[in-house]
Protein backbone atom coordinates (compact mmCIF):
# COMPACT_ATOMS: atom_id res chain seq x y z
CA UNK A 1 0.00 0.00 0.00
CA UNK A 2 1.35 3.15 -0.86
CA UNK A 3 0.83 7.00 -1.03
CA UNK A 4 -2.59 8.26 -0.31
CA UNK A 5 -4.24 5.20 -0.20
CA UNK A 6 -2.49 4.46 3.34
CA UNK A 7 -3.57 7.63 4.04
CA UNK A 8 -7.47 6.42 3.89
CA UNK A 9 -6.63 3.00 5.52
CA UNK A 10 -5.19 4.90 8.05
CA UNK A 11 -7.44 7.84 8.77
CA UNK A 12 -10.46 5.07 8.54
CA UNK A 13 -8.32 2.58 11.00
CA UNK A 14 -8.16 5.66 13.10
CA UNK A 15 -11.65 6.44 13.69
CA UNK A 16 -12.44 2.71 14.33
CA UNK A 17 -10.23 2.59 17.39
CA UNK A 18 -11.81 5.97 18.65
CA UNK A 19 -15.09 3.38 18.99
CA UNK A 20 -16.39 5.75 15.72
CA UNK A 21 -18.00 5.58 12.44
CA UNK A 22 -15.98 7.28 10.22
CA UNK A 23 -17.98 10.51 8.48
CA UNK A 24 -17.50 10.66 4.67
CA UNK A 25 -18.80 14.08 2.49
CA UNK A 26 -19.79 14.08 -1.05
CA UNK A 27 -19.91 17.08 -2.92
CA UNK A 28 -19.32 17.84 -6.90
CA UNK A 29 -16.43 19.52 -8.16
CA UNK A 30 -17.21 22.64 -9.79
CA UNK A 31 -20.48 23.71 -7.71
CA UNK A 32 -21.52 26.48 -7.50
CA UNK A 33 -18.29 27.31 -8.68
CA UNK A 34 -15.21 25.90 -9.11
CA UNK A 35 -13.57 27.98 -6.36
CA UNK A 36 -16.82 27.82 -4.21
CA UNK A 37 -16.67 23.44 -4.79
CA UNK A 38 -13.11 24.06 -2.89
CA UNK A 39 -14.15 25.84 -0.40
CA UNK A 40 -16.88 23.30 0.25
CA UNK A 41 -14.64 20.37 0.55
CA UNK A 42 -12.82 22.46 2.93
CA UNK A 43 -15.36 23.31 5.20
CA UNK A 44 -16.68 19.44 5.43
CA UNK A 45 -12.97 18.57 6.85
CA UNK A 46 -13.14 21.94 9.24
CA UNK A 47 -16.35 20.62 9.85
CA UNK A 48 -16.05 17.15 10.83
CA UNK A 49 -15.50 15.14 7.84
CA UNK A 50 -12.93 12.56 7.89
CA UNK A 51 -12.79 11.83 4.27
CA UNK A 52 -14.38 13.73 1.31
CA UNK A 53 -15.48 12.36 -2.46
CA UNK A 54 -15.45 14.36 -4.82
CA UNK A 55 -18.13 14.47 -7.80
CA UNK A 56 -17.34 14.72 -11.04
CA UNK A 57 -20.12 16.11 -12.41
CA UNK A 58 -21.80 14.14 -15.15
CA UNK A 59 -24.76 14.66 -17.74
CA UNK A 60 -26.71 11.14 -16.99
CA UNK A 61 -25.66 10.69 -12.83
CA UNK A 62 -27.94 7.44 -13.33
CA UNK A 63 -27.70 6.90 -9.51
CA UNK A 64 -28.20 10.67 -8.20
CA UNK A 65 -31.14 11.70 -7.83
CA UNK A 66 -32.61 15.33 -8.07
CA UNK A 67 -30.83 17.53 -5.81
CA UNK A 68 -27.30 16.06 -6.83
CA UNK A 69 -28.19 15.89 -10.79
CA UNK A 70 -29.35 19.90 -10.00
CA UNK A 71 -25.85 20.71 -8.53
CA UNK A 72 -24.49 18.61 -11.43
CA UNK A 73 -26.64 20.77 -14.12
CA UNK A 74 -25.07 24.07 -12.34
CA UNK A 75 -21.39 23.08 -12.67
CA UNK A 76 -21.85 21.83 -16.22
CA UNK A 77 -23.35 24.79 -17.33
CA UNK A 78 -20.50 26.31 -15.75
CA UNK A 79 -18.00 24.75 -17.56
CA UNK A 80 -16.45 22.06 -15.59
CA UNK A 81 -13.56 19.48 -16.80
CA UNK A 82 -11.75 17.01 -15.40
CA UNK A 83 -8.96 19.64 -15.09
CA UNK A 84 -11.46 21.28 -12.34
CA UNK A 85 -12.14 17.96 -10.53
CA UNK A 86 -8.34 17.76 -10.41
CA UNK A 87 -7.81 20.57 -9.10
CA UNK A 88 -10.20 20.57 -6.48
CA UNK A 89 -8.46 17.18 -5.63
CA UNK A 90 -5.21 18.83 -4.94
CA UNK A 91 -5.99 22.10 -3.30
CA UNK A 92 -8.63 20.51 -0.86
CA UNK A 93 -5.62 17.98 0.38
CA UNK A 94 -3.33 20.75 0.32
CA UNK A 95 -5.07 22.54 2.45
CA UNK A 96 -6.23 20.01 5.14
CA UNK A 97 -4.05 16.89 4.67
CA UNK A 98 -7.58 14.24 4.47
CA UNK A 99 -8.05 11.86 2.29
CA UNK A 100 -9.88 13.13 -0.83
CA UNK A 101 -11.46 10.75 -3.85
CA UNK A 102 -13.01 11.06 -6.66
CA UNK A 103 -16.71 9.73 -7.14
CA UNK A 104 -17.36 9.34 -10.98
CA UNK A 105 -18.91 7.62 -13.70
CA UNK A 106 -16.85 5.34 -16.17
CA UNK A 107 -17.81 7.02 -19.08
CA UNK A 108 -15.70 10.18 -18.78
CA UNK A 109 -12.83 8.08 -18.04
CA UNK A 110 -13.10 6.14 -20.49
CA UNK A 111 -13.27 9.26 -22.79
CA UNK A 112 -10.27 10.90 -21.00
CA UNK A 113 -7.74 7.90 -20.52
CA UNK A 114 -7.53 5.87 -17.65
CA UNK A 115 -3.96 6.10 -17.76
CA UNK A 116 -3.72 9.56 -17.57
CA UNK A 117 -6.74 9.91 -15.50
CA UNK A 118 -5.04 7.85 -12.90
CA UNK A 119 -1.69 9.22 -12.96
CA UNK A 120 -3.41 12.79 -12.95
CA UNK A 121 -5.38 11.97 -9.93
CA UNK A 122 -2.64 10.57 -8.08
CA UNK A 123 -0.38 13.70 -8.51
CA UNK A 124 -3.13 15.80 -7.00
CA UNK A 125 -2.66 13.97 -4.08
CA UNK A 126 -6.20 11.93 -4.28
CA UNK A 127 -6.65 8.62 -2.74
CA UNK A 128 -8.59 6.54 -5.16
CA UNK A 129 -11.87 6.75 -7.05
CA UNK A 130 -15.47 5.61 -6.09
CA UNK A 131 -16.89 3.91 -9.70
CA UNK A 132 -20.59 3.07 -9.50
CA UNK A 133 -21.22 1.71 -12.50
CA UNK A 134 -17.98 -0.22 -13.48
CA UNK A 135 -18.76 -3.83 -13.45
CA UNK A 136 -15.78 -5.26 -11.73
CA UNK A 137 -15.45 -8.03 -14.37
CA UNK A 138 -14.56 -5.01 -16.56
CA UNK A 139 -12.28 -3.12 -14.52
CA UNK A 140 -9.37 -5.05 -14.72
CA UNK A 141 -7.83 -2.09 -17.10
CA UNK A 142 -8.57 0.61 -14.25
CA UNK A 143 -7.02 -1.60 -11.30
CA UNK A 144 -4.13 -2.26 -13.05
CA UNK A 145 -3.60 1.62 -13.47
CA UNK A 146 -4.87 2.39 -10.00
CA UNK A 147 -2.51 0.49 -8.21
CA UNK A 148 0.43 1.11 -10.24
CA UNK A 149 0.00 4.61 -8.73
CA UNK A 150 -1.34 3.82 -5.48
CA UNK A 151 -5.48 4.23 -6.12
CA UNK A 152 -7.72 2.75 -4.02
CA UNK A 153 -10.49 1.74 -6.17
CA UNK A 154 -14.41 1.44 -4.42
CA UNK A 155 -16.48 -0.56 -5.77
CA UNK A 156 -20.76 -0.10 -4.72
CA UNK A 157 -22.69 -3.07 -3.63
CA UNK A 158 -26.38 -3.04 -3.09
CA UNK A 159 -29.02 -4.87 -1.30
CA UNK A 160 -29.71 -7.11 -3.83
CA UNK A 161 -26.04 -8.45 -4.55
CA UNK A 162 -26.21 -11.68 -3.97
CA UNK A 163 -23.63 -13.15 -1.29
CA UNK A 164 -21.24 -14.90 -4.17
CA UNK A 165 -21.57 -11.30 -5.80
CA UNK A 166 -20.48 -9.28 -2.58
CA UNK A 167 -17.08 -11.87 -2.22
CA UNK A 168 -16.38 -10.73 -6.19
CA UNK A 169 -16.70 -7.23 -5.59
CA UNK A 170 -14.76 -7.55 -2.33
CA UNK A 171 -11.83 -8.88 -3.38
CA UNK A 172 -11.55 -6.55 -6.58
CA UNK A 173 -11.79 -3.44 -4.24
CA UNK A 174 -9.82 -1.45 -1.97
CA UNK A 175 -9.49 1.43 0.28
CA UNK A 176 -13.47 0.71 1.56
CA UNK A 177 -16.88 -0.46 0.06
CA UNK A 178 -19.21 1.64 -0.25
CA UNK A 179 -22.28 -0.21 0.30
CA UNK A 180 -25.69 1.58 -0.79
CA UNK A 181 -28.36 1.68 2.11
CA UNK A 182 -31.26 1.09 -0.58
CA UNK A 183 -31.65 0.61 -4.35
CA UNK A 184 -32.88 3.48 -5.85
CA UNK A 185 -31.38 6.89 -6.12
CA UNK A 186 -29.30 9.20 -3.76
CA UNK A 187 -31.49 11.68 -1.78
CA UNK A 188 -32.42 12.80 1.92
CA UNK A 189 -35.10 10.19 3.36
CA UNK A 190 -37.04 10.34 6.16
CA UNK A 191 -35.51 7.22 7.68
CA UNK A 192 -32.74 4.94 6.83
CA UNK A 193 -33.49 1.80 5.30
CA UNK A 194 -33.63 -1.70 7.01
CA UNK A 195 -31.58 -3.66 4.11
CA UNK A 196 -28.47 -1.54 4.82
CA UNK A 197 -27.30 -3.61 8.44
CA UNK A 198 -28.00 -6.81 7.09
CA UNK A 199 -26.03 -5.33 4.14
CA UNK A 200 -23.25 -4.73 6.00
CA UNK A 201 -23.08 -7.91 7.56
CA UNK A 202 -22.77 -9.66 4.73
CA UNK A 203 -20.74 -7.58 3.26
CA UNK A 204 -18.23 -7.75 6.17
CA UNK A 205 -18.39 -11.44 6.00
CA UNK A 206 -16.81 -11.34 2.75
CA UNK A 207 -14.06 -9.05 3.52
CA UNK A 208 -11.79 -7.51 6.01
CA UNK A 209 -11.55 -3.57 4.64
CA UNK A 210 -14.19 -1.67 6.05
CA UNK A 211 -18.10 -1.26 5.24
CA UNK A 212 -18.93 2.55 4.87
CA UNK A 213 -22.77 3.07 4.05
CA UNK A 214 -24.55 5.93 2.12
CA UNK A 215 -27.52 6.75 -0.21
CA UNK A 216 -30.14 8.23 2.36
CA UNK A 217 -28.03 9.32 5.59
CA UNK A 218 -28.73 13.26 6.13
CA UNK A 219 -29.16 14.28 9.53
CA UNK A 220 -27.02 13.63 12.59
CA UNK A 221 -30.16 10.83 14.49
CA UNK A 222 -29.62 8.93 10.96
CA UNK A 223 -25.69 8.96 11.03
CA UNK A 224 -25.91 7.95 14.57
CA UNK A 225 -28.16 5.13 13.61
CA UNK A 226 -25.95 4.11 10.80
CA UNK A 227 -22.83 4.26 12.74
CA UNK A 228 -23.63 1.24 15.24
CA UNK A 229 -23.17 -1.03 12.38
CA UNK A 230 -20.98 0.30 9.65
CA UNK A 231 -17.37 1.34 9.35
CA UNK A 232 -18.19 4.79 7.81
CA UNK A 233 -21.29 7.02 6.96
CA UNK A 234 -21.93 8.69 3.76
CA UNK A 235 -23.32 11.97 3.07
CA UNK A 236 -24.09 13.42 -0.02
CA UNK A 237 -27.64 14.64 -0.86
CA UNK A 238 -27.90 16.90 2.80
CA UNK A 239 -24.82 18.65 2.34
CA UNK A 240 -25.86 19.74 -1.52
CA UNK A 241 -29.16 20.51 -0.54
CA UNK A 242 -27.56 23.13 2.08
CA UNK A 243 -25.83 24.59 -0.32
CA UNK A 244 -29.03 25.06 -2.48
CA UNK A 245 -30.77 26.53 -0.30
CA UNK A 246 -28.16 29.29 0.28
CA UNK A 247 -28.65 32.88 -0.14
CA UNK A 248 -25.09 33.04 -1.17
CA UNK A 249 -22.08 31.15 -2.30
CA UNK A 250 -20.12 31.91 1.11
CA UNK A 251 -23.60 31.08 2.95
CA UNK A 252 -23.46 27.70 1.28
CA UNK A 253 -19.73 26.96 2.34
CA UNK A 254 -20.56 28.02 6.28
CA UNK A 255 -23.77 25.68 6.26
CA UNK A 256 -21.50 22.79 5.26
CA UNK A 257 -19.34 23.04 7.65
CA UNK A 258 -22.13 23.66 9.85
CA UNK A 259 -24.07 20.33 9.04
CA UNK A 260 -20.71 18.34 8.68
CA UNK A 261 -19.95 19.39 12.71
CA UNK A 262 -23.91 18.27 13.07
CA UNK A 263 -22.94 14.68 11.67
CA UNK A 264 -19.86 14.46 13.07
CA UNK A 265 -21.58 14.86 16.45
CA UNK A 266 -23.82 11.99 14.63
CA UNK A 267 -21.15 9.35 14.42
CA UNK A 268 -19.55 9.89 17.97
CA UNK A 269 -23.20 9.10 19.24
CA UNK A 270 -23.49 12.55 20.53
CA UNK A 271 -26.84 13.60 18.47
Amino acid sequence: MSGNVRLLSDTLAAAKEEGRAALIAYLPAGFPTVDGGIEAVKAAIEGGADVVEVGLPHSDPVLDGPVIQTADDIALRGGVRIADVMRTVREAHAATGAPILVMTYWNPIDRYGVERFTAELAEAGGAGCILPDLPVQESALWREHAEKHGLATVFVVAPSSKDERLAEITAAGSGFVYAASLMGVTGTRESVSSQAEDLVRRTRATTDIPVCVGLGVSNPAQAAEVARFADGVIVGSAFVKRMLDAPDDAAGVAAVRALAGELAEGVRGKA
